[in-house]
């Protein structure tokens, strides 16, 4: 079974959304697993400080690496890959998503303020991890886009396994375009194509109209897509 597990500071969020639909029954299924780790349980003091100010100043805060530290080293499973949600970080991409979709389990840390102490990046193998080119207010929002990505590939979740394959970026292309009824709605009819029932002509259509849509909105998955 497929674990992730969530370092938060505000695990009353999860599962959230991944505990709706087709996620949720899958969890109930136990075909993945969730463990939400609340990154304030592992601090000392009384007023349970989970930040600081930065050296050399600056503004906001920091997540304190040994209390972050102390989190990870009583939860983490061993040799498990875990990653810090940030900008600065590798971007997710579906091929990632595969790869993860592959391991027995992931953590992840949601960070909050300026961003966490450089040394526990170091001293925990921990890799970074972005979703995109834009800043967030926090890595919560971050982690269930990871999540998402992930659980739709893992084995029983989705109810058309088949449905993967012909999605976005599974062969290097944007999805093609889809009607659905009625056959003709405000004055537009769904293409011919569609309805000839000729799956040889519909499964050229579809692939002339990714690369079209590629090529016009993704010229960079475009220029990879030619060069394979």
């Amino acid at each position: 079974m497929w674990q992730a597990q969530i370092f938060t500071l505000y695990p009353e969020i999860y599962p959230g959304l991944l505990g709706k639909g087709l996620y949720g029954k899958a969890l109930q299924n136990k075909l993945w697993d969730l463990k939400v780790t609340n990154i304030r349980d592992a601090t000392e003091d009384k007023h349970k400080t989970v930040d600081d100010t930065p050296f050399g100043g600056g503004s906001g805060m920091l997540l304190k690496a040994d209390v972050l530290a102390k989190s990870i080293d009583q939860n983490k499973k061993k040799d498990e890959r875990i990653f810090y949600l940030s900008p600065k970080g590798k971007k997710l991409d579906q091929k990632l998503a595969i790869e993860l979709s592959k391991e027995k389990s992931i953590s992840l840390i949601c960070g909050h303020f300026e961003g966490v102490d450089e040394r526990i990046l170091k001293t925990r193998n921990i890799e970074e991890l972005s979703v995109g080119d834009f800043i967030l207010s926090g890595g919560e929002t971050a982690s269930f886009v990871v999540l998402d990505s992930i659980l739709r590939l893992l084995p029983g979740v989705l109810g058309n396994e088949h449905s993967k394959k012909e999605e976005s970026f599974e062969n290097g292309l944007l999805e093609y375009p889809q009607y659905t009824k009625p056959q003709i709605w405000e004055e537009k009819s769904v293409p011919d194509v569609l309805l000839s029932g000729d799956h040889n002509k519909i499964k050229d259509w579809r692939l002339s109209q990714s690369e079209a849509i590629t090529r016009d909105r993704r010229p960079d998955l475009w220029k990879k897509y030619k060069k394979n």
